[in-house]
């Protein structure tokens, strides 16, 4: 059996999101053993910060059964994106001590969760580019997760947008970590963008982010009716929900999170296959007729795990584009995820890592 080596790490068995989350030390493999470990390539890192995502607590919260680790008993880690130092890149074509940023979509593997000294990532469910060197440690863990899924959403609608001569288009959730991108992405590509949030980040949608509208959805007696003024080509929702489903203007309709509205539950293209909920049933309706015409086209997306898009961010976005709500220590995890569970971040929660 590989040598092994201890380091800290934050992890849970069971108990869901907060009380099964804890510190405690994990096991990982030796620079020396990674080269020769499974099919795929890994590598190893040692991490100087994660970065916190509502997808974290779900992991956390999802049955035992269905969380993608064995055995069952053993801790799973947490946290998907990530930066630091690259101590063994395997057959990664990265080399010791490069400084990299990414992340994993296998969070729960033992020892390969991102909120840890170290973590050991298999690139079958990682991603990870060379860190600018202007970047800190704090904003290159908090771009990968929210890029990615802003890039795979507006090349989702891209189509559509574009063959129409308005190039019209609404965000839902405009200052969520991904309604953020997804803005700054549209306005880079000339379109014009109509964006919801509370009346307290309108400047932040409209003069950082460029937003042409804002509608602040405390307010208005209507998010739909305020939208569907706009007459946007395509949606993209961020927050969930079923209000601006199939607006007369609309030809496509997609969401990162699906109908659900809770911050707990697992959203994604997961809420299509959920046994408990009734929404599942709904959006596959709703996907079928959008694809033999019967209205707009439906569908509910994660992220794409392309590392040519995670590239092009260094080249897209400057350090103050990339935008960091607030920073903890290893020690006040804790409270770093209260923080993100409050719903009141704008930008991503940070965790920096001794």
């Amino acid at each position: 059996m590989a040598d092994t080596q201890e380091v800290k790490a934050w992890t849970y068995v069971s108990g869901g999101y907060p009380n099964g989350l804890k510190q405690s030390t994990v096991r990982v493999p030796r620079p020396n053993d990674i080269k020769g470990l499974g099919t795929t390539a890994h590598m190893l890192i040692r991490l100087k910060a994660c970065a916190l995502n509502p997808v974290d607590i779900q992991m956390i919260n999802l049955n035992s059964s269905i969380t993608p680790t064995a055995p069952k008993k053993q801790e799973k880690g947490v946290v998907c994106d990530f930066a630091g130092i690259v101590e063994a890149g395997g057959r990664t074509g990265f080399i010791k001590d490069e400084e990299v940023f990414g992340l994993t979509l296998n969070p729960a593997k033992y020892g390969g969760g991102s909120l840890a000294g170290m973590a050991e990532f298999d690139m079958a469910n990682t991603v990870a580019v060379k860190k600018p060197k202007d970047w800190s440690w704090a904003k290159a863990a908090a771009i990968s997760l929210v890029w990615l899924t802003a890039r795979t959403c507006i090349e989702d609608v891209n189509a559509k947008v574009e063959d129409e001569e308005g190039k019209r288009i609404a965000v839902l959730g405009g200052s969520s970590a991904a309604g953020i991108y997804i803005i700054l992405l549209a306005k880079k590509r000339g379109w014009n963008v109509i964006a919801t949030s509370s009346s307290k980040n309108k400047d932040f949608i409209t003069k950082t982010l460029g937003a042409d509208e804002h509608v602040d959805y405390t307010a208005v007696k209507s998010v739909r009716a305020a939208i569907d003024a706009f007459k946007p080509v395509a949606v993209i929702d961020c927050v969930g929900g079923t209000e601006c489903v199939g607006l007369q203007s609309s030809k496509k309709y997609i969401s990162i999170v699906g109908d659900k509205t809770g911050r707990s539950s697992m959203g994604g293209p997961y809420t299509y296959y959920n046994p408990l909920s009734y929404h599942a049933p709904l959006q596959w309706a709703r996907w079928a007729k959008g694809q033999v015409g019967l209205g707009e086209e439906y569908d509910v997306v994660m992220l794409k795990m392309k590392r040519e898009w995670l590239e092009e961010v260094k080249e897209t976005l400057t350090p103050d584009q990339i935008f960091v709500d607030s920073e903890f220590d290893y020690d006040d995890a804790l409270k770093a995820f209260e923080r993100l569970n409050s719903g009141r971040c704008v930008g991503k929660v940070v965790i920096n890592l001794p």
